[in-house]
């Protein structure tokens, strides 16, 4: 890099010191993705973590990582077998009647077979951990750490050691199948009380530390478009799902919220028999997940509706409680959260990104906001930063639909969600000053009511043109 950035204070031509920049890219992210794959385990894990950092990574980054989202190394089926035994007591033999010696898929940290039980002859998904991992766990983290330590002192403006911080904290729990197995089953529970959402996620039959054992439910990943077009599965309909689970986990009262929503994780299958859309979304790998405390989730909430209308003052203000930014780091946040250039953020939101703007995103990380971006990164609070991956990967889902209406929708379902949390906080306000028949607290709640109800209403209207629009074959 430093060749390449010397090399170009001495050429004049913009567009030869950016095609030189960007070749630098590509180089050092291949080299990177090479290592990486190498080393396997715990660095394929920082891949998938680099991966998703639209708002922080150049472009040649960000996708020459997405392969370790879910191709990479394999344990043999020997290192299974003695893993199985030493945690069990049993030979896989023992509990499995048949058992697939190649994994359907493997990632940073574990594989999944396809078995059948012995005893009941259900068909399951057997996901175990690399076999080698806990062995090497704390080595690697310690090479990460020393990595990111090691840039710092040499590039003290690129100070990356919150995203080892940030590893450390999450892998133990990451590692842990048995909690794994919790979290997927508390999200199972929450969301079998929203039973218009077609979420699935699979039951788990029994846990163990480095064992997972579920029931057996596939699909095909939401970038298939393929898929998705020859079984007449509307794209605009899975965006709009994706939108109301995420969202859903983001703002509802005591959610789980699943901060590794990547395209791995996913899948959609057809399913005629569901009513309101012919799908499922099928969510995987339930090992990392947060809680996010109510009044920053009021406060997010507010954050986003300050957003959608262009209020800046407002803007700054909630920014500011989520966050803890500075008045000057506000122009950086608000564009790392919403993944937009800021100056859009004063006109609209919603307005489907071009390529100009990527562009003009992409200069100014060539331009100093790189390094702005990184320092404010590890001021922030630590949930904020799993909420922004959580935020970049759902929008990066979205963008590979390639759906017909654009980010509207999304952002009018996100308006939704956000004006049911700040109606909610408004209610409860309201009781704890007494009953609500009172004419004050009866008028506080028209007027919470009335400004729901609003942005309730533009989403049924727009929805309703999108079915008029597919009723005439206009769409």
């Amino acid at each position: 890099y430093r060749v390449t950035l010397n090399q170009n204070q001495n050429i004049e031509d913009e567009e030869e010191q950016t095609r030189l920049l960007n070749a630098c890219h590509q180089r050092c992210a291949d080299r990177t993705l090479k290592v990486l794959e190498k080393n396997g385990s715990i660095f394929i894990k920082l891949g998938q973590h680099l991966s998703a950092m639209n708002y922080l990574l150049p472009l040649e980054w960000t996708t020459t990582f997405i392969p370790l989202q879910d191709k990479c190394p394999v344990s043999s089926y020997e290192f299974i077998e003695e893993m199985f035994l030493q945690d069990t007591g049993e030979e896989i033999s023992d509990y499995f009647s048949e058992f697939a010696r190649l994994p359907i898929g493997a990632a940073s940290l574990a594989q999944v077979h396809l078995a059948t039980i012995k005893e009941t002859g259900q068909k399951v998904a057997v996901k175990v951990q690399h076999p080698a991992l806990a062995e090497w766990a704390n080595l690697d983290l310690a090479l990460t750490r020393f990595s990111f330590s090691t840039l710092k002192r040499f590039f003290p403006d690129y100070d990356l050691e919150w995203l080892s911080n940030e590893m450390e904290y999450s892998l133990p729990q990451e590692l842990d199948f048995a909690l794994e197995g919790q979290n997927a089953l508390r999200a199972k529970e929450y969301f079998s009380h929203i039973p218009e959402l077609p979420l699935v996620i699979p039951d788990v039959i029994w846990a163990k530390k480095r064992i997972l054992v579920m029931e057996n439910v596939s699909g095909h990943r939401p970038d298939d478009l393929e898929f998705l077009d020859s079984n007449g599965i509307d794209r605009d309909e899975v965006s709009a799902a994706l939108a109301r689970i995420f969202n859903e986990m983001i703002f509802g009262t005591n959610a789980p919220l699943h901060c590794d929503p990547h395209g791995g994780n996913i899948a959609i299958r057809k399913n005629n028999k569901r009513r309101g859309a012919n799908f499922d979304v099928v969510l995987y790998d339930h090992g990392l997940y947060r809680d996010i405390p109510i009044e920053l989730r009021r406060s997010y909430a507010k954050l986003w509706l300050a957003v959608l209308d262009t209020d800046e003052p407002r803007m700054r203000k909630y920014a500011k409680e989520v966050a803890g930014v500075s008045d000057e780091q506000f122009p950086l946040f608000a564009s790392a959260i919403t993944g937009r250039d800021y100056r859009i953020l004063t006109q609209s939101v919603a307005i489907a990104r071009s390529e100009e703007e990527k562009k003009n995103i992409s200069d100014a990380l060539g331009e100093g906001m790189l390094q702005q971006l990184v320092q404010m990164l590890g001021q922030v609070p630590r949930i904020i930063l799993l909420i922004l991956k959580t935020n970049d990967l759902t929008r990066s889902l979205d963008e590979n639909l390639h759906t017909r209406q654009g980010p509207v929708r999304t952002f009018l379902i996100l308006a939704r969600y956000c004006s049911r949390t700040v109606f909610e906080e408004r209610v409860e306000d309201l009781k704890s000053k007494g009953s609500l028949f009172w004419p004050r607290n009866l008028l506080g709640l028209l007027s919470a009511w009335l400004g729901y109800i609003r942005v309730e209403a533009k989403l049924e209207l727009f929805e309703l043109g999108l079915s008029i629009k597919r009723l005439t074959g206009m769409a």
